[in-house]
C-alpha cells in the first residue's frame, strides 16, 4: 500500500523474516524504517529524515 501523509509518501510492508512492519519512503527506495507496528515504522521513518 501507498500512503501520502504530510509531504512523504510511502509504502508499507511485512518482513516475516524479521517479524516487524516497514515503511519504504516512495520517493527514495533506500530510505526505510522498520516498526514492532504500523505506526512505530511510520515514526521511525519520519525520524530519519
Amino acid at each position: 500500500m501507498t500512503f501520502t501523509k504530510t509531504n512523504m509518501t510511502y509504502r508499507i510492508a511485512f518482513d516475516s523474516v524479521k517479524n516487524a512492519f516497514v515503511a519504504i519512503d516512495a520517493t527514495d527506495e533506500q530510505h526505510f524504517a522498520y516498526g514492532v507496528t504500523i505506526e512505530d515504522a511510520i515514526k521511525n521513518l519520519k525520524s530519519d529524515k
